[in-house]
């Protein structure tokens, strides 16, 4: 049994408490409040000071893509469709296997420096499955699934079920604690790669098998066009390939509805074109969402109707997507972006708050993936998944209200100390779990066969 003492412990859905604690068993809390009565509750218990830190529940990045983590900085292209494309090339000619394990260690690592403990990661490779298991992280992986050829449904689903097996067998081998932190999703990826025929396939055997759903959804303007009326780039990229696509007309939420996909209670990621006056519909079917601020600016989509969204009742998490679309994995800074963003969109400067915004980086992200009775929160029963951040730094100092200074001026960097499932993960400015010289060196090689030719 351990005592972890702070200046601040912010359990989220209780007040901050100035010198506070926790104290930990194994890979759960047991209690939580002021150190002093605590160490007199608990006295057999070791006591650890952090120090001038806030004590907080480790951050939850509910959409990434950890094996495209070397692709940053790669892709910066203004035209969706052309994005996408080069990210397609690249995967298939010039990364290997091993290359897409080290993109996906790298990710890990940037993870657990920036305080997130849980990550909702979309792959099509194995390698964000075996990175978050060797690196102490918790999370889920959801396998994508392609297949835009409706005369190709059989195929895509008997692949998908093929990766499947195989992310079975690989947690079957693996330690009961990287089995126990890390699960398995399905992502049919989105209407544009993905026919009607194979998503109402893939939502009727993930709702029978218990697999959760995640999928790419009202993202771009060129989507909402396709299903409108079949145009935009990537109708005229299903056209140029001689792929039929029957346009139904209508919006994506309708058309996931008519589809049955809405049935499972999907997470649907960014979101952005969707228009407010659906959030009833999604709310009716349990449908949750990916928030993803920076991705949606960087990339000229827009910003997604965050407040519809949290005033319908939805569960609503922040993802930082890809770096090869955001070029960072710092949740921390990916709230100030979206709150500053908000602000500026609303004309609105009371929302939304620093108190809010930490609960979507936490217990609503949590939520959001139907982990929120395992963790976002610091409360007992739950998973021992914390993190520590310098309070004493120039950038947070000084200090007058712990959670202001957290969402506006800390940032990934003063992480300083995480813990996941009872077990330190980063101190003293090292990562415990993963080599971070080698990860380091091994992307600089792979970085020498991305860089395009100068123009």
């Amino acid at each position: 049994m351990e005592l972890l003492a702070a200046r601040w412990v912010l359990p989220v859905t209780s007040p901050p408490i100035r010198e506070g604690a926790v104290v930990i068993s194994g890979s759960r809390l047991v209690a939580v409040g002021e150190a002093s009565p605590l160490r007199q509750a608990y006295p057999e218990a070791l006591l650890t000071d952090l120090g001038e830190v806030a004590l907080l529940p480790g951050l939850v990045n509910v959409h990434s893509h950890l094996e495209l983590t070397v692709l940053r900085g790669r892709l910066e292209r203004s035209d969706f469709r052309g994005w996408i494309g080069e990210l397609i090339a690249l995967k298939a000619q010039r990364l290997t296997v091993d290359d897409l394990l080290v993109s996906a260690r790298l990710g890990c690592l940037e993870a657990i420096r920036a305080g997130v403990t849980t990550l909702a990661d979309t792959a099509d490779a194995p390698t964000p499955l075996m990175a978050l298991a060797e690196s102490g992280l918790r999370g889920i992986v959801y396998q994508e699934c392609f297949g835009p050829d409706p005369g190709q449904v059989e195929t895509a689903f008997d692949q998908l079920q093929r990766k499947l097996a195989g992310h079975g067998q690989f947690l079957a081998s693996a330690s009961p604690q990287a089995s126990g932190r890390v699960r398995v999703g399905i992502s049919p990826h989105a209407p544009y790669s993905v026919s009607a025929s194979l998503y109402r396939r893939v939502a009727r055997w993930a709702s029978d098998e218990g697999f959760d759903l995640a999928l790419h959804a009202a993202e771009s303007r060129d989507e909402r066009q396709l299903l409108a009326d079949g145009g935009g780039a990537f109708g005229e990229s299903l056209r140029t390939r001689e792929i039929p696509f029957d346009r139904p007309g209508c919006s994506m939420v309708e058309y996931l509805d008519r589809l049955g996909v809405l049935a499972t209670a999907p997470l649907l990621i960014h979101g952005v074109t969707i228009d407010p006056a659906e959030t009833p519909r999604l709310a009716a079917h349990g449908v949750r969402l990916a928030h993803c601020p920076k991705s949606n600016a960087k990339l000229g989509h827009g910003i997604a109707p965050l407040r519809s969204w949290l005033t319908g009742g939805l569960a609503v998490g922040l993802g930082t997507d890809s770096v090869a679309s955001n070029n960072g994995g710092d949740l921390l800074e990916e709230a100030r972006f979206g709150a500053l963003l908000h602000r500026a969109d609303g004309r609105d400067a009371a929302w939304p708050d620093a108190d809010l915004m930490l609960r979507l980086l936490t217990i609503e992200g949590a939520r959001a993936l139907h982990l929120e009775d395992e963790i976002g929160s610091l409360e007992p029963g739950k998973r021992a998944d914390l993190i520590a951040i310098d309070l004493c730094q120039p950038a947070t100092s000084p200090l007058y209200d712990p959670v202001t200074t957290l969402l506006f001026s800390a940032s990934g960097r003063d992480v300083c100390w995480t813990m996941v499932d009872g077990r330190v993960l980063f101190e003293k400015g090292r990562v415990t779990t993963l080599d971070e010289d080698a990860l380091l060196a091994s992307a600089r090689q792979i970085a020498v066969k991305l860089t395009p030719p100068l123009r």
